[in-house]
C-alpha cells in the first residue's frame, strides 16, 4: 500500500423554505464563513446562457419560446457548475431542488461523482409572518436602501434615511395576496422534500424567525458538523 488517501468528497448543502425565509441571505453568509459555494438556479440559467454552452444554448431556446426550462436542463447545467474548480470546497444550491423529483435527478447526478446531500436545512418559519415580512418590504428609488412598514420604517414618513430621496418603490409581487399564493405553491411542491431528506437522514430544522444573526450561528454549526 502506497498510504495515499481517498480524496473527500466535495459537501453539498441544500437550503430549504418558503418565499422570505431568508435563504439567500444566510447562504451568502455560509458561502464567506466556510468558503462554499452559493449556487441559485436563476442565477446558473443566466450565467450558462450567457457562456453560451450546450446546456445553456438549450435553456436560451426554451425560455426565448417562453416556456419553462426542464429539469434536464436544468440538471445539466448544474452538472457542468458543480465540476469547476471553484466548487471544489463544496456548495449551498439555493432554490434547487423544488420537487421531489428533481432531488432524485440531483441523487443520481451527485452519486456518478462520489458526492451526495450532505444535509438538507429546513429554515422553519411561519406563514403568517411571512406574509407580513414580505408585503411590508419597500426600497428607496434612489439608493437601494430597504425599509419595511413595521421592521424598518424610514425615520421621516416617504423620506431615505439613507439619500433623503422621496421615490420608494415596492415590487409588484410583495401583495399580501401574491405572498399568500407563493407560500402555497411551496407547500404544494416544495415542502415535500423536508420528508424526502428526512428519510435519507440528511434533515436538520432550524427556526427562522429570529435575528440574522441567531439564525447564522445555528447554521455555521450544522454546516461546520458536517464539513468537518
Amino acid at each position: 500500500m502506497d498510504g495515499s488517501k481517498t480524496p473527500v468528497a466535495a459537501p453539498v448543502l441544500i437550503l430549504l423554505g418558503p418565499p422570505g425565509a431568508g435563504k439567500g441571505t444566510q447562504a451568502r453568509m455560509l458561502e464567506e464563513a466556510h468558503g462554499l459555494v452559493q449556487l441559485s438556479t436563476g442565477d446558473l440559467l443566466r450565467a450558462a446562457v450567457a457562456a453560451g454552452t450546450p446546456a445553456g444554448q438549450r435553456a436560451k431556446a426554451v425560455m426565448e419560446a417562453g416556456d419553462l426550462v426542464s429539469d434536464d436542463i436544468v440538471i445539466a447545467i448544474l452538472r457542468d457548475r458543480l465540476g469547476e474548480a471553484d466548487c471544489a470546497q463544496g456548495v449551498i444550491l439555493d432554490g434547487f431542488p423544488r420537487t421531489t423529483v428533481q432531488a432524485q435527478a440531483l441523487d443520481a447526478l451527485l452519486a456518478a461523482t462520489g458526492q451526495r446531500i450532505n444535509a438538507a436545512i429546513s429554515l422553519e418559519v411561519e406563514d403568517a409572518a411571512m406574509v407580513e415580512r414580505i408585503s411590508g418590504r419597500f426600497t428607496c428609488g434612489g439608493c437601494g436602501e430597504g425599509y419595511h412598514d413595521s421592521f424598518k420604517p424610514t425615520a421621516k414618513p416617504g423620506v431615505c434615511d439613507t439619500c433623503g430621496g422621496t421615490e420608494m418603490k415596492r415590487r409588484a409581487d410583495d401583495t399580501a395576496e401574491t405572498v399568500a399564493q407563493r407560500l402555497e405553491a411551496y407547500h404544494a411542491q416544495t415542502a415535500p422534500l423536508i420528508t424526502y431528506y428526512q428519510g435519507k437522514g440528511a434533515l436538520t430544522r432550524v427556526p427562522a424567525m429570529g435575528a440574522i444573526d441567531q439564525i447564522a450561528a445555528e447554521l455555521n454549526a450544522v454546516v461546520s458538523q458536517v464539513t468537518t
